[in-house]
């Protein structure tokens, strides 16, 4: 069964969590044939190299019930859903500029009945409203991604220590991080999750009120 690893990895996941999740396969299969938001080489490893990907945010972060979610650059919904998924009580909002991507993961969030979670078609810059986290995977180099959190992401109170920029990285990240190497906080992935994909997968968590 595809979800196995993730139960392995996260032994409290609920019944509700794990059939939505399992349901995943299916719908990336029939959305990717028609829109193209994963590598179809990928296909088979979707739910090691994108929904167990997207979840090792949750080893780090200890979501409140209530609290929000800016996901920049979701693409075809990752690490947007699988998150959204896990943590119901939390709110999740997840932007591309790109319009067929969006469409997709507007149609997975539906078909999956996720309540707590809302796609734009926009750019991260143009939204109004701030948020207690900002997620990203891959999507851009950190210096661009703290760009574009200024003014997203809660300044002062209610800001906690855990709140701030979470991006999930890959390879060599010492030039990317030269600005914040005393300001950002850097977790080996492979410390979490044994399979070779994660190797060289990091994230990156930069506080709130270290962003400037």
């Amino acid at each position: 069964m595809a979800t196995e690893t993730l139960v392995r990895y996260f032994p409290h996941l609920g019944n509700h969590s794990l059939e939505k999740l399992g349901m995943l396969e299916d719908l990336y299969k029939y959305w990717n044939s028609r829109i193209n938001v994963i590598s179809r080489r990928d296909m088979p490893n979707l739910y090691i190299n994108h929904v167990l990907h997207s979840l090792s945010l949750a080893k780090v972060i200890d979501f409140s019930p209530g609290e929000t979610v800016l996901d920049i650059g979701t693409g075809g919904g990752f690490p947007g859903v699988p998150l959204a998924i896990v943590f119901p009580d939390v709110n999740f909002t997840l932007v591309d500029s790109t319009g067929k991507k969006i469409k997709v993961v507007e149609n997975i969030i539906s078909s999956l009945k996720i309540k707590n979670a809302d796609a734009l078609h926009m750019r991260a810059e143009d939204l109004k409203s701030r948020y207690n986290y900002v997620v990203s995977r891959a999507v851009c180099a950190f210096p661009q991604l703290v760009r574009l959190s200024k003014g997203r992401l809660y300044a002062g109170l209610p800001s906690a220590p855990s709140h701030g920029i979470y991006s999930l990285k890959g390879g060599n990240l010492e030039a990317e991080l030269s600005s914040w190497e005393d300001r950002v906080k850097v977790y080996e992935i492979a410390g979490f999750f044994e399979e070779e994909y994660f190797k060289s997968k990091k994230i990156v968590f930069l506080p709130s009120g270290d962003i400037g």
